[in-house]
């Protein structure tokens, strides 16, 4: 069983008026699911009703980690906006993939197709509906 961490970092840029993307690096579980809530919770208290998850630097997700973007995905849906995720990095495709997660919300590459799908207008409600990658790829 893998060893629940306590190291978590999140950095969020604002990339528009109501948009920002959270770079989240380390694990995301038990311990440290309740910070990345928080600071997307914040980033919406500012405005961005549309969050990106850049997943790239991300070494392990647990059960409370996937159940915390399901939480997010709601949250920003409330509050009439979206959540994406990008750059899943391969070691979590499948995670994203079998939990149906990738199916819930759009699974981009790049933070770069998830802001330009933003920017079309793309507010789909799937992963590969909404213009996002195929992540079994």
């Amino acid at each position: 069983m893998p060893q629940v961490s306590d190291a978590l970092g999140t950095t969020v840029r604002y990339t528009g008026e109501c948009t920002a993307v959270v770079v989240v690096t380390g694990d995301v579980d038990l311990h440290t699911a309740p910070e990345l809530r928080a600071e997307a919770r914040t980033a919406m208290t500012q405005g961005a009703r549309h969050l990106v998850l850049d997943m790239g630097g991300v070494d392990f997700v647990d059960s409370t980690g996937l159940s915390t973007l399901i939480v997010l995905l709601h949250a920003t849906q409330d509050a009439g906006g979206s959540l994406r995720v990008a750059c899943v990095p391969e070691r979590l495709v499948r995670m994203v993939t079998m939990t149906g997660i990738a199916e819930l919300l759009p699974v981009h590459e790049t933070v770069a197709e998830a802001l330009a799908a933003l920017d079309a207008g793309d507010t789909g409600d799937a992963g590969n509906a909404a213009g996002g990658t195929d992540p079994s790829r």
